[in-house]
């Protein structure tokens, strides 16, 4: 099984996926000028962009403060939409955007419950054009579904892409999360 790696995050790959590669960096090419999800996953019928935020692994209490504050007050979504956005046109114009894709977000903190998720997952949809077309002149859809999940909801809602922790931290941060939106 092939392994993501996001600073000590560990995220599974199962064998069915096609593909996977970290995006966000140097390697697109255009860091200068466009956002990018931190990797993209590729299966048999989807795409799968994933973004991952790590506030419990800054050593900072500050820095996880002010990122949680950024979270809970939406400041944070705007980012999170061009991620998509640029990501979504990057693949696109390299003519790999050719089946749906979903949008997921794993947010890797114990202190978020499932209603802060789920209020952000649906400001998040609120930005971007998930689900669309239903009556729109669109073809296809630009976003297929977002979510976002701290690692307790994901490891429930992706099993086969198991988040984990590289290693014990003494803080206890690795203890199991509770909350996060199902589905």
């Amino acid at each position: 099984m092939r392994v993501l790696s996001e600073g000590d995050l560990r995220i599974s790959v199962p064998p069915e996926a096609v593909s996977d590669r970290r995006f966000d960096g140097k390697g697109h090419g255009l860091s200068h000028c466009m956002k990018a999800v931190d990797f993209v996953i590729e299966f048999a019928d989807r795409y799968l962009f994933l973004e991952i935020k790590d506030p419990d692994g800054s050593p900072s209490p500050r820095a996880r403060a002010k990122f949680l504050r950024n979270f809970e007050s939406g400041s944070l979504d705007e980012d999170l939409k061009y991620k998509y956005r640029d990501s979504f046109l990057y693949e696109w114009a390299a003519g790999r955007a050719d089946k749906p894709v979903d949008y997921f977000v794993l947010i890797a903190s114990r202190n978020l419950d499932s209603a802060q998720l789920l209020r952000r997952q649906d400001a998040l949809r609120e930005k971007l054009p998930a689900g669309l077309p239903f009556s729109s002149p669109w073809e296809r859809p630009i976003l297929r579904t977002c979510g976002v999940f701290n690692i307790a909801s994901w490891n429930r809602r992706f099993p086969d892409l198991r988040a984990e922790r590289a290693f014990a931290k003494p803080s206890g941060r690795t203890k199991p999360e509770s909350g996060g939106p199902r589905g």
